[in-house]
């Protein structure tokens, strides 16, 4: 029987859902056959994560129908979507960070026990293993995962989806923080889940994955189903156009900036880590840092941000010696972080939006440094949140509700209000959709433009090479090689990763 003719595993009709007032979802449908990888994409508040947390049981339609081989279900609550055989990978990774790996792997399942009905800690670290090295992966089992790295954790969260045999794969923004190794193992394992008949729903806003792993996709709209199509009967410009509406006519606005005079000067800076850090950074240039998972992207940026104090070396801002004792000395000497964890260090998740943005422009917005100005609050959120495309019930609208994109756009608000020496920007476009990186593009371009220098670390190699003007590649915690931007290639600067540069 050809596929198009076996009947849907997983049918989702006419869902609809609104949160006070406004509609995330006003009619969404899906339909998943078996053994297929299918796609589903959109802009940032289209009402894709609202779908996958109604399939996961975390929150419950106003309207619509889930069918299941046939017979409708209801899926009141995590434990129902398990039982009928989903398991996901979510864009956020929600581990327990003073839990071990072995104890988040297998976190809201059955812990196995002992005679003595006691955790049998030997047997569940086996099993975490065996999750693992389904991803080719091996990692401290034992550390709480507070300690390991950003990617070590993404492996672990994807790791839980395996720990039971499941028929339904949700992974939403799976590789967001992989290196292109871990992806690979990653694509090699969704490839035998297809093998073997299972059915996996793949959100990401990477297309190029979409086109290399789907069979199918469908296309998101404000909250409505708009186009469900077989991978190759489109294109990435076609899908472009289905989920913003327009045209993208050029990846990357074009450049507005000249690098002047030099406005930053690290030399020998020591985070603890790796070797000592030297490079110069130029008002109006845009510096790309490009490095493997672990190469000291994040650290080099806090450090320069004031969340962490460097053991040595020296820094000068503007000819003057910069030291941050704190990120909020960082923000008054004008060099503003937009970092990694947004939900973590970004932001204050059960506050407003228009919160949120006056966190740090708090003296601006005062009368007589005591009072915050409400109404110039509001006009600031406001304006902020329009350079950056922001989709929002309100700016009082609190900013855990948001989708993980909008999220990370509230953190990139923030900054808009400042006037930005320097600009740090650690995976800045992370979980946002190809309109409003776009958009982000355009500030990032604009700051620039304004004499701002930027140091932009992205695991994004066509990011860092389509809007910088120097790439400093990190290996090791050091600086392996700077180099100029034009004409380099992916290629060239991988090889720079893993040391090979000189071959």
């Amino acid at each position: 029987m050809a596929k198009d003719t076996v009947p849907p595993m997983l049918e989702i009709s006419g869902i609809r859902k609104s949160f006070g007032g406004v509609h995330a979802l006003k009619g969404g449908s899906l339909s998943l056959q078996p053994g297929e990888v299918h796609a589903l994409v959109g802009e940032n508040g289209a009402g894709k994560s609202t779908l996958i947390k109604i399939i996961a049981g975390i929150q419950r339609p106003d309207e619509g129908k889930i069918v299941l081989d046939g017979r409708k279900v209801e899926i009141a609550s995590g434990s129902d979507a398990l039982r009928l055989g989903f398991s996901f990978i979510h864009q956020e990774l929600n581990l327990v960070p003073y839990f071990n790996a072995s104890e988040n792997i297998f976190l809201g399942r059955r812990y196995p026990t002992n005679a003595l009905g006691l955790i049998d800690r030997r047997e569940l670290e086996r099993r975490s293993a065996a999750c693992l090295a389904q991803l080719d992966v091996e990692l401290p089992l034992r550390q709480p995962v507070s300690r390991l790295s950003r990617g070590q954790q993404s492996m672990i969260a994807i790791a839980r989806a395996f720990a039971d045999e499941a028929r339904l794969y949700v992974m939403d923004e799976p590789t967001a923080s992989l290196t292109d190794h871990e992806i690979r193992n990653l694509f090699a394992v969704i490839e035998k889940l297809r093998a073997r008949g299972k059915t996996i729903l793949y959100v990401s806003h990477r297309l190029d994955e979409i086109f290399e792993l789907c069979d199918r996709v469908t296309v998101m709209k404000d909250g409505e189903t708009v186009a469900v199509t077989d991978i190759a009967d489109t294109d990435p410009r076609s899908l472009i156009k289905l989920m913003i509406g327009r045209n993208l006519v050029d990846n990357f606005p074009e450049s507005k900036s000249s690098p002047a005079e030099e406005i930053l000067c690290v030399e020998g800076l020591d985070r603890g880590k790796g070797r000592p850090v030297s490079f110069t950074l130029r008002a109006g240039e845009i510096l790309g840092v490009a490095g493997l998972v672990g190469s000291g992207r994040s650290s080099l940026l806090k450090a320069l941000g004031g969340a962490i104090r460097p053991r040595g070396g020296e820094i000068s801002l503007l000819g003057k010696r910069y030291s941050p004792s704190s990120p909020l000395a960082a923000i008054h000497a004008g060099v503003l972080l937009v970092p990694e964890e947004r939900r973590q260090h970004g932001l204050v998740l059960r506050r407003g939006i228009a919160e949120n943005i006056a966190l740090p422009n708090l003296r601006s917005l005062s009368r007589w440094a005591i009072f915050v100005d409400r109404r110039k609050e509001l006009e600031t959120a406001k304006a902020s949140a329009e350079s950056v495309r922001l989709k929002a019930s309100s700016m009082r609208q609190a900013v855990g509700e948001l989708s993980g994109g909008n999220q990370q756009k509230v953190v990139f608000a923030k900054w808009i209000p400042r006037d930005a020496k320097v600009l740090l920007l650690d995976e800045p476009t992370r979980g946002v959709d190809v309109g409003a990186r776009y958009e982000i593009y355009k500030i990032v371009r604009d700051m620039a433009a304004r004499g701002a220098g930027i140091i932009l670390a992205s695991s994004d190699l066509g990011e860092v090479l389509g809007l910088a003007d120097r790439v400093m590649v990190m290996r090791e915690g050091g600086v392996e090689a700077i180099l100029d931007a034009r004409g380099l290639d992916q290629e060239s600067v991988l090889a720079q990763c893993y040391g090979k540069g000189s071959e």
